[in-house]
């Protein structure tokens, strides 16, 4: 009876999602060589490149992207309206929270480390080196920065 119970809540759970766009309809299978790398978006400092594996980040639901941050990149402090989960694909993510760029708090997150930056938490991170990450969310996405003066899209030339 109660492994029956566990079912039914599992599935009722599986259709409310499916309702509401949050899973996908159909298969996605990537490879490394599938992945179309694009400039990042303008909400990042110019350098990084993005890729969309699945789901659209500007809208709801669930999202997968990558980002690939080059050598002596860096983020500065900075929020997103949901949680993120980060995997470190190669490379070295240095990630903190704070409202203020201080590398000597910044932990090194290596090739297949993983961190969860919760929604609406201030953090900043950097790549010494050229970096991939892969983030998983839900849209819609959206980044704000601590200090307005560090947002790219108000400091295009």
């Amino acid at each position: 009876m109660r492994s029956a119970m566990i079912v039914a809540v599992l599935l009722m759970l599986g259709a409310a999602a499916q309702e509401t766009g949050s899973l996908p309809s159909a298969e996605v299978l990537v490879t490394p060589s599938d992945v179309k790398w694009m400039d990042g978006p303008p909400t990042l400092p110019p350098g990084a490149k993005f890729a969309v594996l699945s789901g659209d980040p500007s809208k709801s639901g669930l999202f997968v992207m990558r980002l690939k941050f080059p050598a002596d990149y860096k983020i500065m402090p900075h929020s997103h309206p949901g949680d993120e989960h980060v995997t470190v694909i190669s490379g070295a993510l240095f990630v903190s929270r704070g409202d203020a760029f201080d590398p000597a708090k910044a932990k090194e997150l290596t090739q297949g480390s993983y961190a969860l930056l919760p929604g609406g938490s201030n953090h900043f991170a950097f790549a010494k080196s050229e970096t991939v990450v892969q983030l998983n969310s839900v849209g819609p996405w959206g980044i704000t920065y601590a200090n307005p003066a560090d947002d790219p899209r108000k400091n295009k030339k």
